[in-house]
């Protein structure tokens, strides 16, 4: 399987003061228009997010005051890669004069694998929900510091107008991903990206594509007392900044949780597939990221985004065959690697189910729900129940067009799973990866040591190739499962074959 491409960083288009409306300013509009304030609303009557930026310059213990002359529903710090930056915060000056509470505001781990050396590094954003005063403050001494901002209500404040909305206005109609799998213990409502994403947000290109081999869980370090309302804004305002502040292709997590239990589709791919996100640097090639939208340094998350936390890690470890106990070795990959706790190139073991600041130099998840972590491990692992995996391979045939593609089907304990039926899909990927869809093109059933195989003639190819996967679909005799990719890199299609085929060897079959 070939790895991701590069994701490229994506520079920040600068307008003048006077086009920005706030002195010492710029602004940087989604679709690179420098006129973004006047943007229309999207498909839904959503606002286009506008994303400005504001120069502050020296921080220190003390804090600074900034006004940033217009509303923002998201603001984050970026500062200069040479300058360590300890002890950064930020808060929110309330409608009634007081501020919020100080927020961690420093660089939380995250980040693309592939991605160019950066002169400067961004933080993580806090949610205000609208407002325009900040005050900002530092462990020591810090130059060269910038404020990065997210307007995604049309200026009025998205608090101020979802509470306008009712509180029923988000609960009408929330539509679900399909198809559903049944994984472990069954796949739990996911609400669908466009729920959130309005018709506004779309990814920068289509997705990347790896393996499930463990969980990363995040906070986003977003203040805790949010209404149910704001929650489509607040993901509009975080696929923004990752987008737009940080350069990279979409919103940065896989899954996003909020405190009410509901889970949204976050990065767009497809959530049974092993999508490359944005959500834990060095690590992102092997792994899906879970964040749940708040700041648990101190608290708990709640009981419900708690139980939707442990279904979901249960589904989607089990779907892709992986236990939810024990650890994994892992690589750090070398482009991610200076967000990692560990040297590039190093083989760690991590949990299966990790908390960030396992695998980088974060404290994310926050202590509390980190010391949670072992609790919902065991909770996980009774959901999975049985897991199963399929593996899916091509061993070349009787000629350069001929190839069988075969693999096993078996429980996580190495019992074989025979009279299952498999199928083979080719992965279709449209809109950026918004729309994903997978055509069966075989099927094939297991025999008594749980092995398959299906011959094909492969048609060549001279672009990127097709993207296959094996999927036992789940029934009585097995549960669910999706098998890690395979990448026919020169092929153009691929057409079953009625002949027998032939049984692969008892070796590994050569990577395609």
């Amino acid at each position: 399987m070939s790895g991701p491409r590069g994701m490229t960083r994506r520079s920040l288009l600068a307008a003048s003061a006077a086009a920005a409306g706030v002195a010492g300013s710029r602004l940087v509009g989604p679709g690179g228009a420098v006129a973004a304030l006047s943007k229309p609303a999207g498909p839904a009557g959503v606002a286009e997010p506008v994303c400005f930026e504001r120069w502050v310059g020296d921080i220190s213990t003390r804090a600074t005051t900034v006004d940033v002359g217009r509303n923002a529903d998201l603001a984050g710090l970026e500062w200069p890669a040479a300058s360590e930056a300890v002890g950064l915060a930020l808060r929110v000056q309330r409608p009634d004069g007081s501020y919020s509470p100080w927020v961690s505001a420093g660089a939380h781990g995250h980040g693309p694998d592939l991605s160019p050396a950066s002169a400067r590094l961004t933080g993580d954003p806090l949610w205000t929900g609208g407002g325009r005063t900040f005050q900002l403050k530092a462990g020591r001494a810090l130059n060269g510091v910038r404020l990065k901002l997210v307007d995604v209500s049309f200026g009025r404040g998205a608090r101020a107008q979802a509470l306008a909305a009712g509180p029923l206005a988000f609960q009408a109609a929330l539509p679900l991903v399909t198809p559903a799998l049944a994984a472990g213990p069954g796949q739990p409502p996911i609400i669908a990206r466009r729920a959130w994403a309005g018709g506004v947000s779309h990814p920068r290109v289509a997705p990347e594509y790896g393996a499930v081999e463990m969980a990363f869980v995040h906070h986003t370090e977003n203040p805790n007392g949010y209404s149910a309302g704001e929650v489509p804004a607040m993901l509009r305002a975080i696929y923004a900044f990752h987008r737009y502040g940080n350069g990279w292709n979409d919103i940065g997590y896989n899954f996003v949780l909020d405190l009410f239990g509901r889970i949204f589709e976050a990065r767009a791919g497809g959530v049974d597939e092993p999508v490359v996100g944005a959500q834990a640097g060095g690590y992102n090639l092997v792994s899906t990221g879970v964040a749940v939208l708040g700041s648990f340094s101190e608290v708990p998350i709640s009981n419900a985004a708690r139980q939707s936390l442990e279904r979901l890690l249960a589904w989607k470890l089990a779907l892709h065959g992986v236990p939810a106990s024990g650890r994994v070795t892992v690589r750090v990959n070398p482009a991610g690697a200076r967000y990692s706790r560990f040297p590039a190139g190093a083989h760690v073991s991590l949990p299966r189910i990790a908390g960030h600041r396992d695998g980088d130099s974060t404290d994310c998840p926050g202590d509390v729900l980190y010391g949670e972590l072992p609790g919902i491990r065991q909770v996980v692992g009774r959901l999975a129940g049985r897991p199963a995996r399929v593996t899916l391979a091509l061993a070349a045939g009787a000629s350069a067009q001929a190839a069988v593609l075969a693999g096993t089907l078996a429980f996580l304990d190495g019992t074989p799973i025979a009279g299952a039926p498999i199928e083979i899909q080719l992965r279709r990927v449209s809109e950026k990866g918004e729309l994903v869809t997978e055509q069966t093109l075989a099927q094939a059933v297991t025999g008594s040591a749980g092995e398959w195989s299906v011959p094909v003639s492969i048609v060549p190819g001279v672009r990127e190739g097709i993207w296959l996967r094996a999927l036992s679909p789940g029934g009585p005799i097995a549960p669910a499962a999706v098998s890690e990719p395979l990448h026919l890199r020169a092929a153009a299609s691929i057409t079953p074959q009625s002949a027998p085929a032939p049984t692969p060897p008892a070796a590994a079959p050569p990577e395609a």
